[in-house]
């Protein structure tokens, strides 16, 4: 027995091996294509001198959350000299994601020049931040995170949901011999076609006749890529269409692909009593948040409750083996 899990062991070593020489033969065959389009080689291909990484974890934020933002500094995520730590000892990367105003070097971007001088956990993007450029702020995040650190998975979640980051790096280790994967809380929303009204979809009449539901794909609060898929959207990037919802767009990308569809339920528990319950059991989530405020309901004020019912301990992550 211990023969075969030695050679089952090798073999999903090889088979990553494979996809990663595909991965760069694919890199190499498609750095330009026809239709005056060029696409570019992500870093992570070319340049064996990036940061290494685990995880990277990219929290999606904007101009107006800088009290969200203090919320997650103040729970759960680590911050100054542990922030340092966590990504030097347990190869954890965290990045609040955010682009530029409209007006570059206006109030707003001084503004956030001054807290990123003070907390050094930013990770800036050459965007203009709006609400309907959210599937281009993803497909931007994606690529520059690649172009960075050569990580073997990358994570966007929202400002206002609360995270267990021990729990996450050993659901996510879990997965790290599979090539392809993408994690999350899988879902199929209807597409609604109704102007004026939240999440409508311009281009609903892509996805058939009124009624109709989206394609199986993660919600948009929290998700995670393993390397080459991160790596296929730096590719191709400049080819990659964006539907109005940031979720349904990266969804799209990958379900023509041979990827492995992971649905985990623990990446999208409600907020207490429910993670409070699951934690009592010895079920800690990794994600939790409130469906009917797609997030944490009033995070600034609710963050430290949340995370004082629900959350995995301190320690956790300082003790987890991935």
């Amino acid at each position: 027995m211990g023969e075969v899990s030695k050679t089952h062991k090798a073999i999903q070593s090889l088979e990553k091996t494979i996809s990663n020489l595909e991965m760069e033969l694919a890199v190499s065959r498609m750095s330009s294509v026809g239709n005056g389009v060029t696409l570019q080689k992500p870093k992570s291909y070319s340049n064996h001198k990036l940061q290494k990484a685990f995880v990277v974890i990219g929290i999606n934020t904007a101009f107006s959350s800088r009290k969200r933002r203090d919320s997650l500094r103040q729970t759960w995520m680590p911050t100054g000299e542990k922030l340092k730590k966590i990504e030097k000892e347990k190869g954890i990367v965290i990045r609040f994601v955010i682009g530029h105003s409209a007006t570059t070097g206006g109030v707003l971007d001084k503004a956030l020049d001054k807290e990123e001088a003070e907390h050094k956990d930013f990770l800036r993007l050459n965007h203009v931040e709006g609400y309907h450029q959210l599937s281009t702020k993803t497909r931007l995040y994606f690529s520059t995170a690649v172009s960075m650190w050569d990580a073997e998975f990358y994570v966007k979640v929202d400002d206002d949901v609360h995270l267990n980051l021990g729990m996450l790096a050993t659901t996510l280790a879990r997965y790290r011999s599979k090539p392809r994967v993408y994690i999350g809380c899988m879902k199929s929303g209807p597409v609604l076609s109704e102007k004026g009204v939240k999440y409508h979809e311009p281009e609903y009449w892509k996805f058939g006749e009124d009624g109709n539901k989206y394609f199986r794909h993660a919600t948009g609060q929290i998700y995670g890529i393993s390397k080459d898929l991160a790596a296929y959207i730096s590719i191709n990037s400049p080819i990659l269409h964006r539907y109005a919802n940031e979720d349904v767009s990266l969804g799209s990308w990958l379900i023509g692909l041979e990827v492995e569809h992971v649905d985990d339920r623990s990446m999208c528990c409600g907020t207490p009593p429910d993670c409070e319950w699951k934690a009592q059991a010895g079920n800690i989530c990794v994600a939790s948040f409130d469906w009917s405020c797609s997030g944490v309901c009033k995070s600034v004020e609710k963050m430290k409750y949340v995370h004082n019912s629900c959350g995995e301990g301190d320690s956790s992550i300082w003790k987890s083996d991935f």
